[in-house]
């Protein structure tokens, strides 16, 4: 008894000497709080990621399917600075979108921003009724081509907001309608695989 009592006391006492600091996103969103973490040292926040979503950082619940992944690479005080590392959207909200008697078109692709970040970068559209091999290889080489020219275009913050708020989606849409009957177009996951400055990334 008298051993499980120092444990629990020790256990206070590591968390008290926790310091609180405060998690921002990166300039591309604003700087927005995302949230607190508490660590003994600071040091030991840097590589840590966490998990929020669109709808929490810009206070619009219809988005709360899309989930933003942010890594801390620096504390400054009590403020932890955060870069992006990826987003993915909910699983039930891809469900959803699938439909009994159509297709959904997947694609998955690297790609390198125009300063030089490597992610990859996956999408898929959903269609009105089911096609056939040919439309779905139509649509998957339209899909392609926008993604990849798109990253090209653009640096690796106008990329990543195109992204997350639906433009590079529309614009697939717009591709790829003109094949077949579309109901959704949906650039559902991305991932940073490297860096200009510190190579293979999260």
């Amino acid at each position: 008894m008298e051993e499980k009592a120092r444990e629990r006391r020790a256990g206070r006492d590591t968390w008290g000497e926790k310091g609180w600091y405060d998690v921002f996103a990166p300039p591309m969103f604003g700087e927005t709080k995302i949230g607190e973490t508490p660590a003994s040292d600071p040091r030991l926040l840097e590589g840590r990621v966490l998990e929020t979503t669109l709808g929490d950082l810009i206070d619009d619940f219809s988005k709360s399917h899309i989930k933003l992944y942010f890594q801390i690479e620096k504390v400054e005080g009590n403020r932890a600075i955060t870069s992006f590392v990826g987003h993915d959207m909910a699983s039930d909200y891809i469900r959803s979108q699938v439909r009994r008697r159509a297709s959904k078109v997947d694609c998955i692709c690297t790609v390198t921003t125009r300063d030089g970040y490597k992610l990859r970068v996956s999408s898929m559209v959903t269609t009105l009724r089911r096609i056939q091999s040919s439309q779905i290889r139509a649509i998957r080489k339209g899909m392609r081509e926008v993604v990849e020219r798109r990253a090209t275009e653009r640096n690796f913050d106008q990329f990543i907001q195109e992204v997350v708020l639906g433009k590079l989606s529309s614009d697939i849409y717009k591709v790829v309608k003109k094949i077949c009957p579309v109901k959704r177009a949906e650039v559902r996951k991305t991932k940073v695989l490297s860096t200009p400055s510190k190579g293979v990334g999260f």
